[in-house]
């Protein structure tokens, strides 16, 4: 299992590679809440993610032969951008499956970065299959969107930052899908000196890692429905058992309240987020009285959001009114 010593020699390894990401705090937020509100802003990570730390300390975690032959994975969104700019950093190959369908603006950011991309049908069954492909023909070390022990350290230093930035947090808030940040971040949590309390949020129609805590097993997400589009994987067999140990709940959160975060947040606070990003200040708009007094860390996890198709828009192809 991952250890904190992990996430520190992460920190170290990644330190002159990735941003140090600010804190933001908000007064109306605050109010709105009654709360004391700390946004850890990975939304200003180098590529729009906090998937740049993982991506990043796995690549360079790597020896050198097996480096050369490159890095290959699949993923719809962020972890394909951070892995092909943490590639480029190295001076080593990337390979990149992505399904059809994928954002746009993720697609162009991934072949930007130098990656090779390879398109496959949007099912988890032709990712895995295109993939073993991939690595069977290159050679590559495959890296895990979020179940690798290297990811998971490297995500975790998000939170090792924020602990080290505002001191006496009573609660830290990150979203979950795979569960990559959110282990890191609990095992980060659990860590320090005066523990903060650690609740996941995710959205309601991707709602497996709920399930999973209730059941005692993983319970995979099957079509999930959600304007979070990268909060749509299930949970890992390296990830649930850190998030079993160490978090203390799964807030749901219907996606009408994440897209009046979303919208709070760009207007309020004047930085773009993604939806995803989104989900925990959608969960304390339901659950206020919970954190009522208390000084709440709020991990941002992304900004990589489409311009021409924002949640609260109305489509010029649809009627208004």
């Amino acid at each position: 299992m991952v250890t904190r010593d992990d996430i520190l020699q992460a920190a170290e390894r990644i330190r002159d590679r990735i941003h140090r990401t600010p804190v933001l705090t908000c007064r109306a937020m605050d109010r709105l809440i009654g709360a004391r509100l700390f946004f850890k802003c990975e939304n200003f990570q180098k590529v729009g993610a906090f998937k740049m730390r993982g991506a990043c300390n796995a690549v360079f975690s790597l020896g050198e032969q097996d480096a050369a032959r490159g890095v290959a994975t699949h993923s719809s969104g962020n972890h394909a951008q951070a892995l092909a700019l943490a590639a480029r950093m190295r001076g080593v190959p990337a390979h990149v499956v992505m399904p059809v369908g994928s954002p746009a603006v993720k697609r162009e950011a991934v072949l930007g970065y130098g990656a090779q991309v390879t398109d496959c049908e949007p099912t988890l069954q032709a990712r895995e299959e295109t993939l073993a492909e991939v690595v069977r023909s290159t050679g590559a070390t495959f890296i895990h969107p979020y179940d690798d022990e290297r990811v998971i350290a490297g995500q975790g230093t998000a939170a090792l930052e924020l602990l080290d930035q505002v001191r006496d947090l009573d609660v830290v808030l990150a979203p979950v899908g795979g569960g990559g940040l959110l282990s890191g971040t609990a095992i980060a949590c659990a860590g320090a000196g005066r523990p903060p309390r650690v609740i996941a949020c995710e959205p309601e129609g991707a709602d497996d890692a709920a399930r999973s805590l209730a059941a005692g097993r993983i319970i995979p997400s099957v079509d999930p429905d959600t304007v979070a589009d990268g909060l749509l994987t299930s949970l890992g067999g390296l990830t649930f058992p850190i998030i079993r140990r160490h978090v203390e709940a799964v807030w749901t959160v219907p996606d009408q309240d994440t897209i009046r975060a979303m919208r709070l947040i760009w207007e309020r606070m004047k930085i773009v987020v993604e939806p995803s990003a989104a989900v925990c200040m959608g969960a304390l708009l339901g659950r206020s009285r919970e954190v009522a007094g208390l000084r709440v860390g709020i991990i941002l996890s992304g900004g990589n959001v489409d311009l021409d198709r924002l949640p609260w828009a109305v489509r010029q192809d649809e009627p208004k009114g």
